[in-house]
């Protein structure tokens, strides 16, 4: 309890000085945003296994390590630097060293007309009231500590608005590098992503590092998609086996909208993925499709959570999990359905991997229905690699470790054909083959 204290003392002193420097720069409405959300901090708590939503997930390891803020990057890397993380042609890239904003890799250029993107701090400049009016929103929503622990000390992030009936031709490219400092350093940015009527855009998070230091990513993305926008969002973690990243996305959904939601998990100590999706108008259509990746001793945790609140609403939710060695996997998926949500037609499918007797996956799919008229089916499996594919691949002359190769590959492969983007699903279709262990057997089938 006492070291819980202090923890609440070194994060109030940081939210402190943010304050004073919200006031400094005439945004005092900011300090008492900050203020509120430390306060709801600290009444909610950290999580912990007593809360049925982190029932398998201890934050012991996180809590105890002493983080501090950066106020500026020890390092900026070089372009070059970059060259490993290019995921192809896009539209705009933002990118951010230990949670600073870095103008020398960043780009805007080649945007169109009725587009913004920036970095958070130029988007209270520009565009303020509209930034302010989405803050205090999602203040006054929140019930998760973790995200308003984030809009207390939230220093960096992105500010995305595309207007009306604007198409977007490439993706927005949000790159977050972390590891430059010797000290255990935390970063908290926020995304917020208006995508207006009819327009069409994808924007990638992408997670690396630089070093394998012990760092902390909790990130906030809240999108907004109004009537008839598609919205595709990616989120991509390659973080160092010594991180901690938990991420939350939330997004509205507004009549006859698209959104689309990728998520691909291979790095980090101890991750927590938390995708909140709410169809709030008629005929929206929705995906929520990931794949995640451990060995080690990797934690990964996947929290969906799915509200249908309108009638004629579709929404699909893919997840497949790879665990090796001693990693522990978690996958909690729920779909509820408003009274009035009649027409629904939702599915939810997890499946996992072991490739290890002492790997362990816990699944929960769970379905809250009100309604009375819809089509909603959940499952999940949990398995090892199937000895009858094993051996038709071994009776055709492929080695054992070939054949094992070949089929994890295979299973894990599934999620990532959902995806529309082609070099994206090239750059973690190779990310997925550096991953497994077998590697070396799969690489020269894929150059």
């Amino acid at each position: 309890m006492v070291e819980l204290l202090e923890k609440h003392d070194t994060y109030q002193q940081i939210c402190d000085h943010l304050k004073r420097h919200d006031s400094s720069n005439g945004r005092a409405w900011l300090g008492q945003v900050r203020e509120a959300a430390m306060n709801r901090f600290a009444n909610l708590g950290w999580p912990s296994t007593r809360d049925e939503e982190w029932r398998y997930t201890n934050l012991k390891p996180l809590i105890e390590t002493d983080f501090s803020a950066n106020e500026t990057s020890d390092s900026i890397p070089t372009p070059d630097t970059l060259q490993p993380f290019a995921i192809g042609p896009t539209s705009a890239q933002l990118v951010f060293v230990d949670g600073c904003f870095c103008p020398e890799l960043s780009q805007t250029t080649k945007l169109p007309t009725g587009i913004y993107v920036g970095n958070l701090n130029q988007a209270l400049n520009d565009r303020g009231d509209l930034v302010r009016s989405h803050f205090e929103k999602s203040l006054r929503d929140s019930s998760d500590a973790l995200s308003a622990l984030n809009a207390a000390l939230v220093k960096g992030g992105a500010f995305i608005h595309i207007e009306n009936g604007i198409d977007v031709p490439d993706p927005i490219y949000l790159m977050y590098l972390s590891g430059t400092s010797v000290t255990p350093q935390m970063t908290h940015p926020r995304q917020l992503i208006i995508a207006e009527s009819n327009c069409r855009a994808t924007v990638v998070e992408h997670y690396a590092s630089l070093r394998n230091k012990v760092y902390w990513n909790n990130a906030v993305t809240e999108a907004r998609v109004e009537t008839g926008a598609e919205l595709t969002h990616y989120l991509i973690d390659r973080d160092c086996d010594q991180a901690f990243n938990t991420s939350t996305l939330c997004v509205d959904q507004d009549h006859n909208s698209r959104f689309r939601s990728h998520t691909a998990l291979f790095g980090g100590r101890l991750v927590r993925n938390n995708v909140h999706v709410n169809l709030n108008g008629s005929g929206c259509d929705s995906l929520v499709n990931g794949l995640f990746v451990a060995s080690g001793s990797q934690h990964m945790d996947n929290h969906m959570r799915v509200v249908h609140a309108a009638p004629n609403c579709d929404s699909r939710q893919f997840y497949k999990g790879v665990l090796d060695d001693h990693a522990r996997g978690v996958f909690t998926g729920r779909i509820v359905v408003r009274q009035d949500a009649q027409k629904t037609d939702a599915k939810q499918t997890n499946r996992n991997l072991l490739l290890s007797d002492n790997a362990q996956i816990n699944t929960k799919p769970q379905l809250e229905i009100y309604a009375d008229d819809v089509k909603c089916t959940h499952g999940a499996t949990t398995g090892q690699l199937d000895d009858e594919a094993m051996f038709y691949l071994r009776s055709r002359g492929i080695t054992g470790t070939a054949a094992r190769a070949l089929l994890i590959y295979a299973f894990a492969a599934e999620g990532l054909d959902r995806m529309d983007e082609q070099p994206l699903q090239d750059y973690l279709s190779r990310e997925l083959i550096q991953r497994l262990a077998q590697r070396g057997l799969l690489e020269p089938a894929f150059d």
